[in-house]
């Protein structure tokens, strides 16, 4: 039995930086890396009132779906929260690179920004109760659709959004940024609320 809730409680927060860097590290690495620097940055960044949160039988956080609307999204965090983490420098090119892969906003969607499940929950329904959860919430703040990318590297995921109704809208190489972040092109998918 899986528990979603709206928002991620403070103690959290920890737990949760670790578990998005999990899922997004082998992706992020090269541009938030070294670890104990994005755990930082992550945990600065996080938005609580941007995410779902799934725990099992026992209160263990077992995953989290974060969300982008118009006033935020759950990780995204500004070039001034780079700066702090990584210096001037530091954080200037990554800010760049990170504007070259993408930060669009959409106003007729609501938009997944990231689902993660604990690697001892995987396979347990966990991901399909945070994706019917998403749905959920984008249908109560009015949106017709929920949009999330998913990257063509990662099949198991894509694999799950097609069984829940996902349909491919587009697909776009991100050229020479793939020997950055390990990924040739992102699938943008659509299911109705």
């Amino acid at each position: 039995m899986i528990r979603i809730e709206q928002g991620l409680p403070d103690h959290l927060r920890q737990e949760a930086a670790l578990l998005y860097w999990q899922a997004f590290g082998p992706k992020l690495g090269r541009v938030l890396g070294p670890e104990r620097l994005a755990l930082v940055y992550l945990h600065r960044v996080m938005r609580a009132d941007h995410c779902l949160t799934a725990f099992a039988r026992d209160g263990r956080l077992v995953g989290l779906a974060g969300f982008k609307t118009p006033e935020g999204s759950f990780a995204g965090g500004s070039e001034d929260d780079l700066r702090a983490i990584y210096g001037t420098f530091g954080g200037r090119w990554r800010t760049m690179l990170l504007r070259l892969l993408g930060n669009d906003a959409d106003a007729e969607r609501f938009l997944l920004d990231g689902l993660c499940v604990a690697g001892s929950a995987r396979g347990q329904g966990v991901g399909t109760a945070l994706l019917e959860a998403i749905v959920a919430e984008g249908r109560a703040r009015g949106y017709d659709a929920v949009r999330l990318d998913v990257v063509d590297t990662n099949l198991r995921a894509r694999a799950l959004y097609e069984r829940r109704g996902f349909v491919l809208d587009r697909t776009e190489g991100i050229g020479p940024l793939r020997l950055i972040f390990g990924f040739n092109a992102a699938h943008t998918m659509i299911r109705p609320t």
